[in-house]
């Protein structure tokens, strides 16, 4: 199964240059750390909000977990394409609130030997 709608998943700014990207961030420091050296930077938001769209066309949903009433989320795992070109594992959380189709980034992080 293929997450619903990946061309119109969102990826807001602020989840990546201040969460997952932001090494100041209590709660994403680690995460920040990994994707920072795969060559992803704050300056260049983008190009990671490209790469997990594109991770989320690319794999299968491995795992769907009903949120009532928030909605769906939907977990993705597969090789992430990075700047460097090393392209580690790693865990996209995506959600589609309940009512909607538009798949919104919810986290993503490393797997284990990622």
């Amino acid at each position: 199964m293929k997450l619903p709608n990946p061309d119109k998943a969102v990826v807001p700014e602020a989840k990546i240059v201040r969460y997952l990207l932001d090494l100041s961030s209590e709660n994403g420091r680690a995460k920040a750390r990994f994707f920072l050296s795969f060559g992803f930077t704050i300056d260049e938001w983008r190009v990671m909000a490209r790469a997990l769209q594109q991770h989320a066309s690319d794999h299968e949903v491995t795992k769907t977990d009903e949120r009532p009433p928030f909605g769906m989320h939907y977990i993705i795992e597969g090789a992430l394409h990075t700047p460097d070109g090393r392209n580690p594992a790693v865990r996209v959380v995506w959600i589609i609130d309940e009512g909607d189709d538009i798949p919104r980034l919810v986290s993503a992080y490393p797997l284990a030997g990622g």
